[in-house]
């Protein structure tokens, strides 16, 4: 029997690291092949040129598409998703894929996505239906489901949001998200290994802070980076974490402002370009908090039993555990919500926190869809109505 060719498509660490046990499993099915094409943010020496790190994963790196340019204006990225574009053309000519692979919504995914789409390549596609309305990526996301034809959803609320779109609800699997099935079954690193890398006594009061542009208000993110920054200030007996901010419009000039602040505390605080999601959620653990507006911190985060502290709008729709603070991008705001999380009464809430993207099984799910659907019939889409009005039929 001839293996099926799984091309999965990576163009940032964040979503590597909810990947890599289930590219692992793909690689390890002999009736599948794992064909991995890295993007983005991995070949790039500004946000950690993390592509160095796949090796140590035990995977092969088949092709690389360099198509991230040097400016993060809306311009430079929609430059970048065109150059994609064309890097992904030749790409996936000349690998042959029976199926490509994409989690989420970056433009580096939607570049890969539409190349597919076009060469007539079934995409399967992981995260779809959920909203962020803070981001570009929400209409991204809609469009990457579009042009997909199996859909792997992280709750039933998405699932339903996918048919919605008019997809086939047959090829619509609520099976969870990777990122959390994978807390459960790894192995992280102890305190004292993570305190030689971060340089921290973690013992001590501390949070993980992760700000991302929120670029559908591109005028006032900085703006907002700056008030989030003010906050922390005034937190002295608090150390921080901070992680790098992604490549979207004005990422490189929030890590910019980041790094002015840990010059000027460095006493109390550390940045990483990319701490990868092993070291990450190892020290997430020990975290007073997490803080900051990435999807980590709505869907992962949860299963540690450790709050999160949600600024501003760029998650906004998200499905959320009630460990999750939310509050707006004002100094007074976030200090208040970092207090609430701190605080004894809300860290006796978190006992029985209830992770709602949490399911059994989920990779080896997806891993039998991918290895038994039928390309032949998912290749030819079709729209799936809701409902038809009798008024509209003919």
């Amino acid at each position: 029997m001839k293996r099926r060719k799984i091309c999965a498509v990576t163009g940032s660490r964040a979503e590597y690291d909810l990947l890599v046990p289930l590219l692992k499993m793909i690689d390890a099915d002999a009736d599948l092949r794992l064909q991995l094409v890295v993007t983005g943010m991995h070949l790039s020496p500004a946000f950690g040129l993390t592509v160095r790190g796949m090796e140590a994963d035990g995977l092969v790196v088949e092709r690389t598409c360099d198509m991230l340019l040097s400016s993060d204006t809306p311009v430079g990225v929609t430059k970048s998703m065109g150059v994609g574009m064309i890097g992904f053309a030749d790409i996936f000519d000349d690998l042959r894929p029976d199926m490509v692979l994409v989690l989420g919504d970056r433009f580096e995914i939607f570049a890969a996505a539409a190349a597919a789409f076009m060469a007539g390549i079934p995409v399967a596609h992981l995260h779809g239906g959920e909203i962020t309305e803070g981001a570009l990526d929400e209409g991204l996301r809609h469009a990457i489901t579009k042009m997909s034809h199996l859909h792997f959803t992280s709750t039933e609320s998405y699932r339903q949001r996918v048919i919605q779109l008019g997809e086939d609800p047959d090829c619509v699997f609520n099976v969870g998200a990777v990122g959390v099935e994978n807390i459960r079954n790894t192995q992280f690193p102890g305190r004292q290994a993570l305190e030689k890398r971060i340089g921290f006594d973690l013992r001590q009061p501390f949070l993980i802070v992760t700000y991302h542009p929120e670029t559908v208000a591109l005028a006032n993110t900085l703006a907002d980076a700056r008030h989030l920054l003010e906050s922390l200030e005034d937190l002295e007996d608090i150390r921080i974490i901070f992680t790098g901010s992604n490549a979207d419009a004005r990422g490189r000039a929030m890590n910019r402002l980041i790094r002015e602040f840990v010059d000027d505390h460095h006493d109390r605080s550390v940045f990483f370009e990319s701490m990868g999601q092993h070291a990450y959620l190892g020290a997430a653990r020990f975290a007073a908090a997490v803080v900051g507006n990435s999807s980590s911190g709505i869907i992962e985060i949860p299963s540690l039993g450790v709050p999160t502290v949600n600024i501003g709008g760029r998650q906004k729709g998200r499905i959320r555990a009630h460990s999750v603070i939310d509050c707006p991008p004002r100094k007074e705001a976030i200090q208040n919500s970092i207090r609430q999380a701190l605080s004894e009464e809300f860290k006796q809430t978190l006992e029985d926190v209830r992770n709602p993207y949490e399911q059994a099984d989920t990779k080896d799910r997806i891993r039998m869809v991918l290895k038994t659907a039928d390309l032949a019939s998912i290749r030819q889409k079709s729209f799936h109505d809701l409902a038809v009005d009798a008024t509209d039929r003919e």
